[in-house]
């Protein structure tokens, strides 16, 4: 039998090359899909996911769902989404301070109660957020430096949420129905007032109004109705006052007979 003819290095040592290319591939799915300025690093024995200044102006939809802290803070983002981490059980710790955000959706942390200890929504465009946002959330929130519209909804937040440590001072009120409670810290202004228990009077009030208008419109109308028969009545009977007397004894007859 003729010899086999030996295989050349060159192919062999493409052949590694292609392979070991092939493996690193297959270590690294997810790679190529991150969004520009983000990347994947390990700090202090967590996984962290960082898009710190990436310009994002959503949040992305490729974290590795086995993220612990999430840097997104000094993008665009400009509003939170229902379900918009939904994907990330084991998360602890999200930064989402310095973006755009002026709204956050019912349900937005839905997934995040049982291992999220740390929230930042510090320095962002939020004026009013319902309460069921941050619905069974047990971490410690940061609401500072926003633009607060200081009112019951706001009131009803804040007894919803743990504020972290030493940031109640920055949630001060930018605007309000009382003017002297601009500029101040919101958490002082309610000390002195209950933004609640005054709605709560203000529609009672307007209630109060609405019902007395109402009732004041049927006896109007019960006073006019009554007037109006009397009236009737009282041509009536100068009519028959005025025809002969044989005339008006027939129509009296007949207005009787009628009546019965």
């Amino acid at each position: 039998l003729p010899a086999a003819e030996p295989v050349p290095l060159r192919s062999v040592t493409m052949w590694l090359l292609l392979q070991s290319l092939l493996l690193l591939a297959s270590c690294l799915p997810s790679a190529v899909a991150f969004p520009k300025g983000c990347y994947p690093s390990e700090e202090e024995g967590l996984k962290t996911f960082r898009c710190s200044n990436a310009r994002l102006t959503e949040v992305p939809r490729d974290i590795p769902n086995d993220t612990n802290k999430l840097f997104l803070d000094s993008n665009r983002i400009p509003f939170l989404p229902r379900d918009a981490f939904r994907d990330l059980p084991l998360l602890l710790e999200l930064d989402l301070s310095h973006n755009a955000i002026a709204s956050v959706e019912s349900g937005a942390f839905r997934g995040l109660a049982e291992h999220l200890h740390s929230l930042d929504l510090s320095s962002n465009r939020l004026v009013s957020v319902s309460k069921d946002a941050f619905s069974n959330l047990k971490a410690k929130v940061n609401l500072s430096n926003n633009p607060w519209l200081c009112d019951c909804r706001l009131q009803e937040l804040i007894r919803t949420v743990d504020l972290a440590a030493g940031s109640s001072g920055g949630i001060v009120c930018h605007s309000s129905a009382q003017e002297e409670h601009v500029g101040k810290a919101f958490l002082q202004v309610i000390a002195d007032t209950d933004f609640c228990n005054v709605y709560k009077k203000t529609t009672d009030i307007a209630m109060l109004v609405t019902m007395f208008g109402w009732f004041a419109m049927v006896i109007s109308y019960l006073v006019y109705y009554v007037r109006q028969n009397q009236e009737d009545a009282r041509r009536h009977l100068e009519y028959l006052k005025s025809l002969p007397s044989k005339q008006r004894r027939s129509e009296e007859s007949s207005t009787i007979s009628t009546v019965v």
